[in-house]
């Protein structure tokens, strides 16, 4: 692979707005993006995965580059661990190739710094999960994240998916562990298919996918979706109900309801009516009322670091109690709008047990009229991004 100076400097000031300006990775390199539309797809590849390395390896950069935040040097860090020859440019003058790959070795005996974690975040997760549950998640989220597609089911099954995908020389394969998924076989731009504009399917991570599965919505149900975001849950519960009953999808933020009325108008959804939750009473009002409800809380978001590496630098240990205390509140408050013998999903994208296991025996050990039916932790070593879900019903 040949290197230009262009590209590596755009890699430097992408990774500057990340760790200097505190930007999201996303963020900084679609802007990126925008100022250099002429690129091609190969040079927009080279410049994301470069970023996504050292930010996923950020700890382990700095050690080897032996300087903190010289973006130019860990990208001269990165090229050598990928074994990408570096041109004869003033700014490699001084690096030593030998040197750095020595060091790598050295440091694998060094899990928190060669797995690039920072101190409180490592040691916070090892006491909810274990030493050695954590050190194979932390190495799998370090991993890049597949790409997963579901099949909308309203416009097309799977195996037709596949086929008229493959005409568009977009290869993928089935999934076992959930019907109506399949996985890119390569990485490639999916959005410009003529059959993601069709509304045949969504990107959605597979965890993701088995979540509203878990819920088990029927026809006709009436069924709340109280954290709906964009709505990627929401669609898939409609596609299970055949487009029939009713979903109310809801959340605080009205931008991201916008979204989600846009993505259920391309999938042929017409049973969603979207609400903004604008007080207590836009819960009261819906009281007794859902025959399944979905709470998809806000979380610490630790079972999706191949997708977000840059939350494990960007989260505080306070961030992280706030969160609990208010995943606690959604599920005392938003329980209420289930019905007697009706159901709810508690679910996070977060591996810890705090977050999880924990809040749901807390909340029937305060509410026992409502009783734990099944739960599924899905980790991050599995494949997909790490989720947990509970599934609880209320008895009377």
């Amino acid at each position: 692979m040949k290197l230009y100076k262009n590209l590596v400097n755009a890699v430097a000031l992408i990774l500057q707005d990340i760790f200097s300006n505190n930007v999201y990775a996303d963020k900084a390199i679609e802007k990126k993006f925008k100022q250099n539309a002429q690129w091609g797809s190969r040079d927009r590849k080279f410049v994301a995965e470069a970023v996504y390395d050292i930010v996923r390896h950020y700890r382990l950069y700095e050690h080897l580059a032996e300087s903190k935040n010289n973006f130019w040097f860990m990208t001269a860090v990165w090229c050598v661990l990928k074994k990408i020859e570096l041109p004869e440019w003033p700014e490699f003058k001084h690096v030593d190739q030998a040197g750095i790959l020595s060091r790598n070795e050295s440091l694998k005996s060094e899990p928190l710094i060669f797995y690039s974690y920072p101190d409180w975040l490592w040691q916070l997760i090892v006491d909810e999960i274990g030493t050695d549950t954590w050190h194979e998640q932390a190495k799998a989220m370090n991993e890049q994240a597949e790409v997963y597609l579901r099949a909308n089911t309203l416009k097309i099954d799977r195996q037709k998916l596949l086929e008229r995908l493959k005409l568009e020389n977009i290869e993928t394969a089935e999934i076992s562990d959930a019907k109506d998924a399949l996985v890119l076989v390569k990485r490639q731009n999916v959005f410009k298919s003529k059959l993601f504009a069709e509304g045949c399917f969504e990107v959605q991570d597979i965890g993701s996918q088995m979540i509203a599965s878990f819920l088990n919505p029927v026809a006709q149900d009436f069924v709340i979706d109280a954290c709906a975001g964009a709505g990627g849950k929401s669609l898939h519960l409609a596609a299970l109900m055949k487009n029939k009953g009713k979903i109310i999808s809801m959340d605080v933020a009205d931008y991201k309801l916008n979204e989600l009325r846009r993505r259920a108008k391309r999938a042929g959804v017409s049973t969603i009516e979207t609400r903004v939750i604008e007080n207590d009473q836009s819960i009261e009002v819906l009281k007794n009322k859902a025959d399944k409800l979905l709470l998809d809380v806000p979380c610490s978001g630790l079972g999706v670091l191949k997708r977000n590496p840059d939350t494990k630098w960007k989260l505080k240990p306070e961030s992280i109690e706030s969160t609990k205390v208010l995943q606690a509140k959604i599920l005392s408050t938003y329980s209420g709008m289930i019905k007697v013998n009706g159901e709810m999903v508690y679910s996070t994208c977060s591996i810890l047990p705090s977050e999880n296991g924990e809040q749901v025996k807390n909340f029937i050990l305060k509410n026992p009229n409502f009783a734990l039916v099944k739960e599924r932790t899905i980790l991050p070593s599995d494949g997909g991004d790490g989720f947990y879900m509970a599934l609880i019903k209320r008895t009377k």
